[in-house]
């Protein structure tokens, strides 16, 4: 068989090749332990929100995000340290949101700099999601920071969902899972 036969074989089959690590399937019973709620009760906000696991088997991020005493925000983060994320080069999410804007982010140990993409969500209706690791920017308390260092997606050990942006009101997000692309 002649080379230039094999090329386009080997270029189609590159999809395949590729690895993806499941970082939250609750019907696996992955990343459902050592989330935490962080909550602008933090800063005097009265914001609340829960993580649950629904009928389905999915995994539940809801609440209220309050404007009162300058607050505005509620947030989920995964403890992620067991996770080798060296060398991902997206993310790929599959949630069902109310039609909100939600954040996906990570953060480091003893770092105030958090890095986040936003995504949208359509009410009712299940959407799969690609973060290519690019799309993750640097913020400081909620504020695109450009004198943060470049992300080291390696050095990450959490992971979570935030609602800011003055979304006042009930949210909504399930999350069927999220994999690390590499």
């Amino acid at each position: 068989m002649k080379i230039y036969v094999l090329i386009p074989f080997l270029i189609m089959s590159l999809p395949l090749f590729s690895q993806n690590i499941e970082i939250i399937n609750p019907v696996k019973e992955i990343g459902i332990k050592n989330w935490r709620i962080v909550n602008d009760n933090v800063m005097g906000g009265v914001s609340a929100s829960t993580m649950y696991i629904n009928e389905e088997g999915n995994l539940i991020f809801s609440g209220e995000v309050s404007l009162d005493n300058n607050g505005g925000f509620a947030s989920c983060r995964l403890d992620i340290e067991t996770v080798n994320l060296k060398d991902v080069t997206s993310f790929k999410l599959r949630v069902k949101g109310d039609g909100k804007t939600y954040k996906f982010r990570f953060s480091e140990s003893y770092r105030s700099t958090n890095y986040s993409s936003n995504f949208e969500t359509k009410k009712g209706t299940w959407l799969d999601i690609e973060i290519p690791l690019k799309n993750l920017k640097p913020t400081f308390m909620g504020y695109y920071s450009r004198s943060s260092p470049k992300l080291k997606i390696e050095n990450m050990n959490s992971m979570g969902f935030l609602i800011s942006d003055k979304q006042k009101g009930e949210f909504n997000l399930e999350i069927m899972f999220v994999q690390a692309i590499y």
